[in-house]
């Protein structure tokens, strides 16, 4: 909005030329939605107590969770209200892909508010029932999938380490679409079990990606760089900008000891925002590298029921997602944090180097 109003007047001021830069404007989104999280963030949470919306601990957890019986949930609302406020000031909505990162956050936040809701007006729910909370979620992926080859987003898939590797998979690409947004929603929440463990890797992937949509977005650096280029995706640069900036502040208030947590509603909002923003850059595969923590996280649950089907009730983990299992291994909350954060930070520099490592 604030690109559209004011670059009008770059004739007459050439200073304003300055709104051009998709830098500038990232920069700014990021600064923005900060902010907005750091004003409003003390006020919703008071908001979140007085309407008892508080996190409700299963007692099957690690026992040292029980005492976060209480804390205010359903923060993630903060998170997508400045991101969206931020990108609509700094961004140039003209581009499809910008609505479509903003549609899609919303889309999959409301999935996450409805689970939040079930489980607050029931405490004894489990919130949306799996498979209509995947079928919603799948719905929504399998729209944006025919939306954007519509827009001609390229089918193909850049493979890491590889640059004239580049498969066309047509009309199945939708599938993809959907496998890595859907898949990307749950790992995330799947992570959001320790105060700052998601956001963290968050903040770092949308960073990263940051990069990777400008380089995208650019037609001389993606030619340098040897990846597909798609034009419009460098403003998906000041969205990602909005994400890190909406995520550190968030993360003031989510930090251990949490004075807030994010919800279903924040972690299937971000989760799905990050994949669509890879799909739109063309980047899916890197996905798997940058977002290395929710992998893991997503496939430490997937082996340990396997294992306990297979081995009739043997446990592969002490208790999964693995954070718990490190936690029971004598891990203290704060340690299996920072080191989570700390390993997301090298497979992003992991996933930087491919560009060049092929």
């Amino acid at each position: 909005m604030i690109y559209h109003i004011l670059y009008l007047w770059h004739d007459d001021f050439s200073w304003l030329n300055v709104f051009r830069y998709i830098s500038f404007r990232a920069i700014y989104a990021t600064l923005t939605a900060l902010v907005l999280t750091f004003v409003i963030g003390p006020w919703l949470i008071e908001k979140l107590k007085l309407l008892s919306i508080k996190q409700q601990i299963r007692n099957d957890g690690p026992a040292n969770h029980l005492s976060k019986q209480g804390t205010p949930t359903m923060g993630g609302i903060l998170i997508i209200f400045s991101v969206a406020v931020s990108t609509l000031l700094w961004g140039n909505l003209s581009v499809s892909y910008v609505w479509v990162a903003l549609l899609v956050m919303i889309a999959f936040g409301a999935v996450g508010f409805i689970d939040d809701y079930r489980k607050l007006i029931n405490r004894s729910s489990k919130g949306l029932a799996g498979r209509k909370r995947l079928a919603l979620e799948s719905a929504i992926a399998l729209g944006v999938g025919f939306f954007l080859l519509g827009e001609g987003l390229p089918t193909t898939i850049a493979l890491p380490f590889f640059k004239n590797l580049l498969p066309d998979l047509g009309i199945f690409y939708i599938f993809v679409v959907v496998f890595i947004i859907v898949g990307c929603a749950n790992a995330v929440n799947l992570t959001d079990g320790l105060d700052g463990l998601a956001i963290g890797p968050i903040i770092i992937c949308s960073l990263t990606y940051l990069l990777l949509a400008y380089f995208a977005g650019n037609y001389k650096l993606a030619g340098y760089l040897m990846v597909p280029f798609v034009s419009g995706a460098g403003e998906l640069a000041v969205f990602c900008g909005a994400l890190v900036g909406a995520g550190i502040g968030f993360l003031w208030f989510n930090t251990y000891p949490a004075q807030v947590f994010m919800g279903d509603v924040g972690s299937l909002s971000l989760g799905g925002a990050l994949g669509v923003i890879a799909v739109m850059a063309k980047q899916e595969i890197l996905l798997a590298i940058v977002g290395g923590v929710f992998v893991l996280e997503a496939l430490s649950v997937i082996l340990q029921v396997s294992w306990f089907k297979v081995f009739k009730g043997e446990r592969f983990f002490r208790m999964a997602p693995i954070h718990h299992h490190f936690e029971l291994g004598g891990w203290t909350e704060p340690k299996v944090i920072v080191r989570f954060w700390i390993v997301s930070i090298i497979l992003a520099l992991i996933a930087i180097s491919t560009l060049k490592l092929r």
